[in-house]
């Protein structure tokens, strides 16, 4: 099956017919321009996000013992 497939399209190409482009709906530099600015607007909402750290101050984490996976480096506090 492949390979009458590749023999059809070997056969096409070498008959000298030449394919006929599918018409574009807007000019070529258009689409890169699309493309250029969807990626800023997800450029920009990426970096909206990049702050949220900063909304409330840090909190220590507590050592609980009962974890099934405690903190090793604990520096003599909890166990």
């Amino acid at each position: 099956m492949l390979f009458q497939q590749i023999a059809t399209s070997i056969a096409t190409q070498t008959e000298g017919g030449h394919e006929e482009l599918a018409p574009l709906w807007a000019e070529p530099w258009v689409f890169g321009v699309v493309m250029f600015t969807f990626l800023l607007v997800l450029m920009f909402v990426t970096l909206s996000y990049t702050n949220l750290g900063n909304r409330h101050e840090a909190v220590e984490e507590h050592s609980d013992p009962h974890r099934q996976h405690p903190n090793k480096h604990t520096h003599g506090q909890g166990h």
